[in-house]
């Protein structure tokens, strides 16, 4: 593809995001898959180019109401590319120029626009604090309240773009075959520091690159996902629940942890994300795993089933703070009147439901890839002052004790401190009954 050609596509596929319902890493998968005769290399640049546009979404709309333009997909592409890319008027208009395959040419507004910000740094002393860390309004207190000081440094964090993080299936590798194969595709990988079987790619290749994926020898799944379902701490033998499934990424960790030995119970209220699940699973090698598709958090399977599982994992709805750096556009897609306090809600009557599921002695872990209190430490407080029957287990007296947690008694990373996606996870027990006597 010509330059003109890849800022066409990303014009694009900025617009379509801009109008779809689905978060932006599906809507550049489906537009790739549409367009199967766009090879690797001019994939990886529209992609690279599309992600740092969405990480600077804020501070380009503040420069285009400056100087009195709408912050439109088109107009946030030619800041992007006079601001960062250092572009003239001359390297734009020929880029620009309504050639088949090209974007339209420029309008003399836009020149107008393109001169003034001629020269111009992406921020500027004048920017609210908010603009600068690109943080939303909605989430600002929340953050602030949360990191304190360390709130520009945090912040600083999710503009980065994410490691692309691996975990290896034990029933068909293990972590040293993996990084002896994955060095000779030519890729820089390591060992995880902290996850044992996750492996960390340097550079993001092009998935079809990698074997090993589609033979299910290791999943996507980021470090910090994986230590959330190594605190399940599940065992081979043992009934579990993983309540909130999703795509299969913990539940398939568990499996691992358990040897593919006892049964787990995949649970979600979308039949679509259960089904590419179940292909996950299949293809990973797993046969202790069952779905179940839920009508709501209440679900009548639930109480048919009360105290009759050895672990549950929550890994509950929330607001992805914690994947900003991954998901640059969520941050964007959430705002106050989408209902914190609506979040908030329902995720404490989904860990109340799950919790029934729990036998005496047994661990319930509560999870979200969130990192505003609300979703996390009060959440947590509010649940065992609400269930006498439970208890919490410090970080400290579990698996991961050894990790260096931003919380003294909960599982709490962060992409500052650990280079992960921000995530919270805190283990609950449920009492021992006492004995008859």
């Amino acid at each position: 593809m010509t330059a003109a050609e890849r800022l066409k596509a990303i014009l694009d596929l900025m617009q379509e995001i801009e109008t779809a319902a689905r978060p932006a890493d599906a809507v550049v998968s489906a537009w790739f898959r549409a367009r199967r005769q766009i090879g690797d290399r001019d994939r990886g640049t529209i992609s690279e180019e599309l992600y740092a546009l969405m990480r600077h979404h804020a501070r380009l709309g503040w420069w285009l109401e400056k100087h009195g333009r709408e912050a439109t997909p088109r107009n946030r592409l030619i800041a992007w590319l006079v601001i960062n890319g250092r572009m003239a008027l001359a390297q734009l208009e020929s880029l620009f120029s309504g050639k088949p395959a090209a974007p339209n040419g420029l309008s003399e507004p836009e020149r107008t626009l393109i001169g003034k910000l001629q020269g111009s740094t992406i921020e500027h002393p004048s920017m609210p604090e908010e603009v600068r860390t690109e943080c939303p309004a909605w989430a600002l207190k929340p953050l602030r309240q949360r990191f304190g000081d360390q709130f520009g440094r945090e912040m600083a964090a999710l503009l980065k773009p994410a490691s692309l993080d691996l975990r290896v299936n034990p029933l068909k590798s293990d972590r040293a075959a993996m990084l002896r194969s994955l060095r000779d595709l030519g890729l820089e990988a390591e060992p995880c520091p902290m996850a044992p079987f996750g492996i960390r790619v340097a550079k993001r290749p092009s998935l079809s690159d990698l074997p090993m994926l589609k033979s299910g020898a290791v999943e996507i799944q980021d470090e910090g996902s994986q230590l959330v379902a190594l605190l399940v701490a599940a065992r081979p033998g043992e009934r579990v629940v993983d309540f909130c499934a999703g795509a299969g990424g913990k539940t398939l960790a568990m499996a691992a942890e358990m040897a593919n030995r006892g049964h787990i119970m995949a649970c979600d209220i979308s039949d679509g994300r259960l089904k590419r699940a179940a292909e996950r699973f299949r293809q990973a090698g797993f046969h202790n795993i069952q779905t179940r598709l839920l009508t709501s958090e209440s679900d009548k399977w639930v109480k048919r089933h009360k105290a009759s599982y050895d672990r549950v994992l929550v890994d509950a709805p929330c607001s992805g703070s914690g994947t900003w750096r991954r998901n640059p556009d969520a941050r964007w897609r959430a705002s106050e009147a989408d209902g914190l306090d609506g979040l908030v809600a329902l995720q404490a009557r989904i860990l109340a439901s799950a919790a029934r599921l729990v036998k005496p002695g047994g661990r319930l872990v509560y999870a979200t890839c969130s990192m505003l209190p609300q979703e996390n430490e009060q959440q947590v407080a509010a649940f065992l002052a609400a269930s006498p029957a439970f208890e919490a287990v410090p970080l400290a007296d579990t698996e991961l004790h050894q990790i260096q947690s931003a919380h003294p008694d909960y599982l709490s990373l962060t992409p500052a401190r650990h280079d992960t996606d921000g995530f919270f996870a805190a283990v609950l027990q449920r009492k021992a009954e006492p004995v008859a006597g």
